[in-house]
């Protein structure tokens, strides 16, 4: 699987596909679909994605990633910051070869597409889900809640319940035990989910939210315990080219309902031209 380097931490990412050679990828540069490339939440690994990224394949070419500290990737000390993120971000893409993107970024992963977008030249549009443009508005108690150790799969499936709607945790119980295995797997050690956390409550672009001209979708779950959802209406309002909708469901959105994501995600999509 493919690796990029962004001052010498190694970033693992993967696209459908990412088994073809490289020279062979590379060469099939305009023959691709566009390109949808997934930033993480605090803490989670690329699991998070699986539901919403299977069902576009097909349409367009999903690229997930994981965030330094979490799963593949190395897991540098901290502190973490937004800027470095967006950072890797960039690398991750140019060492992909994708000349533009659409960005999906959930939480602290909204944050870094903002920061990417304001930054570079790549996005096309942002979908933005559970995020804020202001990391104080983070509830830092629900957002720590959402830890747990790696090797207890009680704790795990407890720790879930802030991440959904208080239902899902009990009516889904085959989902869940997944979600308890891929966690197990992917998500970050203590270090870099403590890491990650810091550099999401310690972000602010309410400021420069203006100079953010690129056409975007803020989702957000009217339950979501960790990003109150006013402040998700806030960062839609603050961004020249931002609309807003709400979907019933918590801070995992584009896990919880990832029906509605695709929806809302493809149809901005279209109106931005990316099937042309």
């Amino acid at each position: 699987m493919p690796t990029a380097t962004n001052d010498g931490v190694e970033l693992y990412y993967r696209t459908p596909g990412s088994a073809r050679s490289r020279t062979a990828e590379r060469s099939r540069a305009s023959e691709r679909r566009p390109t949808v490339a997934f930033v993480e939440p605090v803490g989670y690994g690329a699991w998070c994605w699986s539901w919403l990224a299977d069902a576009l394949a097909g349409p367009v070419e999903p690229l997930v990633w994981d965030l330094r500290g979490t799963g593949r990737s190395d897991a540098p000390d901290g502190p973490y910051d937004v800027a470095t993120l967006a950072a890797d971000l960039e690398a991750v893409l140019a060492d992909h070869g994708a000349r533009t993107v659409h960005l999906v970024g959930a939480g602290l992963g909204g944050m870094v597409a903002l920061r990417h977008a304001r930054d570079h030249g790549r996005a096309n549009t942002l979908t933005l889900l559970g995020t804020t443009a202001d990391g104080s508005r983070v509830d830092r108690a629900a957002l720590d809640a959402l830890a747990a150790p790696r090797d207890d799969p009680d704790a795990l499936r407890e720790s879930l319940r802030g991440a959904f709607s208080p239902v899902v945790v009990d009516d889904h119980p085959e989902a869940v035990d997944r979600i308890v295995e891929w966690r197990a797997e992917d998500d970050a050690d203590p270090e870099g989910w403590a890491a990650q956390a810091d550099a999401m409550t310690a972000f602010d672009c309410s400021d420069t939210l203006h100079e953010v001209t690129t056409p975007a979708l803020v989702c957000h779950g009217r339950g979501d315990a960790v990003v109150p959802v006013e402040a998700g209406r806030d960062l839609a309002d603050g961004l020249p080219r931002g609309e807003f909708e709400g979907v019933d469901a918590g801070h995992l959105v584009a896990a919880e309902e990832p029906a509605a994501v695709e929806d809302a995600l493809m149809g901005l999509l279209e109106d931005n031209g990316a099937f042309e």
